[in-house]
């Protein structure tokens, strides 16, 4: 009776390993690169991981907040993928460094001209954004992810305060808070703007391996099988025994 049980256990524990690494696959996210303080620029990445073991990702769709527009947005080039800036006209025309701007940039588009994401890595596409808004907290940015067998996921729901995490959230980008003595940038400010995004662009963006949080919720889940099938087994193995007896 006890053999059975172990062996039970066994079992759910196997599966409620599984279970519990299914949430920890990643979803398409955006980090700054160092910092994002209102008011200033910024370098950003957004993340996009293959979440598909049949399929490779081979598009990537993100929309600009039209509610803080950025005038400012220049993609790092990234090998393997065709980019394309959408700008819009502006309901009402916002002002940086005492000039009038009448566009922004509404969406970005990335392109595979190969195979794209392929699965189990990520891939990173910086842009170099500004001038960030002082009046909010955060940025959302809604994406569309285009798999090669054209699947399409939308990352477009908007995370509430004190609720739980939507299944498909998109892309939200943190501000700090400014800088101190931060009043707008100064044309010597824009200029160290300007090199940092030329620096960005002269780096070689590649596809990388899967992060380690995909990776350790599968390995656990295996190990997880495993263990329940072993506990199986052994009752099996035990009930004989006390058969044979």
């Amino acid at each position: 009776m006890k053999v059975s049980r172990i062996a039970a256990v066994g079992t759910l524990a196997g599966t409620a390993v599984l279970a519990l690494s299914v949430p920890a696959f990643a979803h398409v996210s955006v980090q700054p690169e160092g910092t994002a303080a209102k008011g200033g620029y910024a370098v950003v990445d957004f993340k996009v991981p293959n979440e598909r073991d049949n399929a490779s990702t081979t598009k990537l769709e993100v929309t600009f907040p039209t509610d803080h527009p950025l005038a400012s947005a220049m993609p790092e080039p990234v090998n393997g993928w065709d980019i394309k800036v959408t700008k819009s006209e502006l309901d009402k025309p916002i002002e940086m460094h005492g000039e009038k701007i009448t566009q922004a940039v509404s969406k970005i588009t990335w392109t595979a001209t190969g195979d794209g994401i392929k699965a189990g890595f990520f891939q990173k596409f910086p842009v170099a954004i500004g001038q960030l808004p002082e009046d909010t907290d955060e940025l959302v940015f809604k994406a569309i992810q285009t798999y090669s067998n054209k699947e399409v996921v939308r990352w477009i729901e908007v995370p509430q305060d004190g609720q739980e995490e939507p299944d498909n959230p998109a892309p939200v980008l943190e501000l700090s808070a400014a800088e101190e003595g931060h009043h707008g940038s100064s044309s010597s400010e824009e200029a160290d703007d300007s090199e940092d995004a030329q620096a960005a662009s002269a780096k070689t963006s590649t596809t990388e391996p899967a992060d380690t949080s995909d990776t350790t919720a599968r390995v656990l889940g295996v190990v997880g099988i495993v263990v329940g099938a072993l506990g199986v087994a052994y009752g099996v193995l035990a009930g004989r025994r006390r058969t044979n007896a």
